[in-house]
């Protein structure tokens, strides 16, 4: 049997369904990130290069986070569109809020290493499909693995692992060894949730 044919006017999210995405996917990805603060791990694209200001300055992780994203939201205008980049802002502005406020909510005294770095890289990855299916992100490196899985099909999760990659490995002279292949583990398991659940055309609502 042929499947009926799909009204495109039922995939639209509406604003609500967009509003509670953000805060969702935001609030998710604060969490793991709070989870690599309390065991001293990193992350990948623009909140890992936040996070290594943090460390080797001790500069605010939500203020540098925010500001660190302010060059990328040219391409994502000119690439993916104005709406794309008002949510992707509200997103941004919403976790560099979330990260600051969550340890005066949130006091975790003690955390094993690898529930930190799994349990962190699976919050974030599940934040950022969330976002993704409703046409944001979190900036930075997202909006060019967006791009690319749009324009070139490459798997969002896949391109966005070797970029991770290359930036933890960069924060070696700041950060120990052992904290930097631990920050490993969790950006697999991040981008393991993202290239299994995040497919071109397997989400197809707007």
């Amino acid at each position: 049997m042929s499947a009926a044919p799909i009204n495109s006017r039922t995939l639209r999210h509406s604003l609500f369904e967009d509003a509670q995405a953000l805060l969702t996917g935001t609030l998710f990805a604060a969490l793991g990130v709070a989870l690599f603060k309390q065991a001293g791990l990193l992350s990948g694209g623009t909140v890992g290069l936040a996070f290594v200001l943090h460390y080797a300055w001790g500069w605010p992780f939500g203020l540098m986070f925010f500001a660190i994203n302010l060059p990328c939201y040219a391409l994502a205008w000119r690439r993916l569109g104005p709406a794309f980049t008002v949510k992707s802002l509200v997103a941004v502005a919403l976790l560099s809020a979330l990260a600051e406020a969550l340890p005066g909510w949130l006091r975790i005294s003690a955390i094993h290493p690898v529930f930190a770095a799994v349990g962190g890289g699976l919050l974030v990855g599940a934040g950022l499909i969330m976002l993704f299916r409703h046409r944001a992100s979190l900036g930075g490196l997202n909006v060019l693995v967006l791009w690319l899985q749009d324009r070139r099909g490459w798997r969002a999760g896949y391109v966005q692992a070797g970029l991770d990659a290359a930036i933890l490995l960069a924060a070696l002279p700041w950060v120990p060894a052992e904290r930097v292949g631990m920050s490993l583990l969790g950006m697999a398991a991040m981008n393991a949730a993202l290239a299994i659940n995040h497919r071109p055309g397997r989400y197809v609502a707007t």
